[in-house]
């Protein structure tokens, strides 16, 4: 398979938005939350762990509407269109949070965060429509290999105004970035509409949404790995989110190290996805999967155990290869359990489960470093969240789910 310019468009629209959670969720806004916005210890480690979660569920009632309606209206790209704008516009906001700012700083970012979260629940579902099933690994894998370029592009970009004491300067550009090269998906990728007719969307919307909840019965694999990516992903979530916060508070490590440490990671992090892109076709997502929660919870130890710089530069080396293979294959797993034309709804549903996961784990860790004034032992709580995820996975028929979800067909839905 050669890639044609509708999977460059796709695959273009993850080099854009990882620049806004490499800068913003991971490495800049958040360290500048705590550190300049908040400046009172680890309350500002609770409060960033609550603009987390408050995003999250805004994303998580949100995601089965959004998908419900797209799927009805054949919109996928509209809504992508407009969450995306969204996020561009808040992340431009935040250059005018101040120290001090507390509520706006983190107002910006919860709706910022919430555009982006939400614009990805009509691009994972645009997926199906540029590529046949049995490449779904690869051209996913190719999305989030290109997407940690994107992000380490960003970070060699903003490194001059990090050095310079210009971090504010920093989000704006991130909403330039993200705007930029977005344009290339919105140009070059088509979405394949199969008739629609005008309607009540958000009244359709509610009935395809209780339609999923009775349609996911017929669906066990599905639903087992949904349980699965709920408890696991909230582990990525609090690494994603908490990362930089981690380094710059047990390390004193600087804005200017902490880009370079995430530079070095988002190198591993490219690799990570390319190589498991082809790994999932060839021995599946389910093991895929778990070997990297295996990765995760040596990763989460190391970070514990660790002592140094130094030695937190090896466990990001790691975790960027973790990161990056365990996005794409969750991905993957997903488009191959659900059936072709449920999957914006489906897509929605899976968004709903990982921001209503992820709600928990950021209040977690932010308050166990809160009431213990120390992130060593937050970080513990992670090792949970990947052992259980780990288990749950196991129970998946990663076969009798994918075959059930070809062999269903519209005429079942409209019956069921």
């Amino acid at each position: 398979m050669k890639p044609d310019k509708k999977i460059f468009g796709w695959v273009m629209y993850d080099f854009a938005n990882s620049s806004f959670t490499t800068i913003i969720v991971t490495v800049i806004y958040s360290v500048y939350f705590k550190q300049v916005v908040v400046n009172s210890g680890e309350l500002g480690t609770a409060l960033w762990g609550r603009a987390v979660s408050i995003s999250m569920l805004l994303v998580a009632l949100s995601a089965p509407v959004f998908g419900a309606i797209a799927d009805h209206s054949r919109a996928k790209k509209k809504f992508l269109f407009y969450n995306t704008y969204l996020a561009i516009i808040f992340t431009a906001l935040l250059y005018y949070v101040r120290a001090g700012d507390i509520f706006q700083g983190m107002l910006f970012f919860i709706i910022a965060n919430f555009g982006y979260n939400s614009a990805n629940v009509f691009y994972n579902s645009l997926l199906p429509d540029i590529v046949s099933r049995q490449h779904l690994g690869k051209v996913s894998g190719w999305g989030w290999g290109v997407g940690y370029i994107g992000g380490l592009l960003s970070l060699i970009l903003i490194l001059p105004l990090v050095k310079n004491n210009l971090t504010r300067w920093a989000f704006p550009a991130v909403a330039a970035f993200f705007w930029l090269f977005s344009l290339f998906t919105f140009i070059l990728l088509k979405e394949v509409r199969r008739g629609s007719k005008r309607t009540n969307y958000l009244k359709t919307a509610f009935q395809r949404i209780s339609l999923t909840f009775r349609n996911l019965r017929q669906f066990n694999q599905l639903v087992k790995f949904y349980i699965s990516y709920l408890i696991y992903n909230d582990g990525i979530v609090i690494v994603i989110s908490f990362a930089a916060i981690y380094g710059a508070t047990r390390f004193g490590m600087s804005g200017q190290e902490l880009v370079i440490y995430f530079m070095i990671a988002q190198v591993t992090s490219i690799v990570g996805s390319f190589v498991f892109g082809y790994l999932v076709d060839r021995i599946g997502a389910k093991k895929s999967i778990s070997i990297t929660l295996l990765i995760w919870i040596v990763v989460v130890l190391a970070a514990f155990f660790c002592i140094n710089t130094r030695q937190f530069y090896l466990v990001g080396l790691l975790a960027g290869i973790a990161i990056g293979s365990s996005q794409s294959s969750s991905r993957t797993m997903l488009a191959l359990l659900t059936p072709a034309d449920k999957m914006a709804e489906f897509f929605g549903f899976y968004s709903f489960t990982g921001k209503m996961a992820a709600i928990i784990g950021p209040l977690v860790y932010g308050e166990i470093s809160r009431i213990s004034g120390s992130q060593r032992w937050a970080i513990l709580s992670v090792l949970l969240f990947f052992l259980t995820g780990l288990f749950t996975l196991q129970s998946v028929n990663e076969t009798a789910g994918q075959k059930r979800a070809e062999e269903w067909s519209k005429p079942n839905i409209m019956n069921s």
